[in-house]
């Protein structure tokens, strides 16, 4: 038996799995007009895991709370890992908000990197980090600024990457948004809250608990600690971020 309608078949559904979702209800008439949709925003994660291997598997099969993904994984030895396209929607982020974007997961590139949640972040790991986030900011020209953590917007859930992890060398390397120095006191009147929610962190009127988990976030984040409440530091780290140079 020939191999050729084999070989024509295999073709022709290779093309139509690339080929653009069509509506039978409506007539195509495609439009030049278009581009994937672009991300705005990176989550860094720790996967809180014991290995690579281990984190590839979760992140890849159904888990006891649903499918689990992320665009990238960075090993400890800085190895990297992509397993969603760029322009495809992960499922890293969970519920949550970030300033105005709502639904996290469609506006963002998620990227885990191997650590228990515990141990300091390898060197090689956050070398490799810096490589990766130059070349997603510069090709898919996400704001240098928008990189966050995943407790920054979800902190009532969740702490990675922690306390542990180095936000002040990304800030050296021209990643995420870091305070001026010298830190000076805010003018009478200041609002931290106000300049919390300016940054893009979720606060509820009247959630209590929430806004410490979302102070502790903030620690973790700018002070390199996991205090849940704000002090005169804070108000000058946060005048810092939020005020017009």
């Amino acid at each position: 038996m020939s191999r050729l309608p084999l070989l024509l078949t295999c073709v022709l559904l290779a093309a139509c799995a690339h080929a653009p979702s069509r509506n039978p209800l409506a007539q195509w008439v495609p439009s030049p007009n278009v581009e994937p949709r672009r991300p705005v925003l990176i989550v860094l994660h720790a996967t809180e895991q014991h290995s690579v291997g281990e984190s590839l598997a979760t992140l890849r099969t159904g888990n006891s709370g649903g499918p689990v993904s992320a665009h990238y994984l960075i090993g400890r030895d800085g190895a990297r890992y992509q397993l969603v396209a760029d322009d495809q929607r992960a499922w890293h982020a969970g519920p949550g908000r970030w300033g105005t974007i709502t639904d996290v997961n469609s506006a963002s590139i998620g990227i885990e990197l191997d650590n228990d949640g515990e141990s300091p972040f390898a060197p090689a790991q956050i070398d490799s980090l810096l490589v990766l986030l130059a070349d997603l900011c510069t090709r898919l020209d996400i704001p240098r600024t928008q990189i966050v953590a995943h407790a920054d917007f979800a902190p009532t859930r969740k702490r990675d990457p922690g306390f542990r992890f180095p936000w002040q060398r990304l800030a050296d390397a021209g990643f995420g948004a870091w305070p001026r120095t010298p830190l000076v006191d805010p003018p009478a009147g200041f609002d931290p809250w106000i300049a919390l929610r300016l940054l893009g962190y979720p606060l509820e009127q009247d959630d209590t608990p929430g806004r410490t988990a979302t102070v502790r976030a903030f620690h973790r984040h700018f002070r390199g600690d996991e205090g849940a409440v704000l002090d005169a530091e804070d108000a000058r780290i946060l005048f810092a971020l939020t005020r017009t140079p």
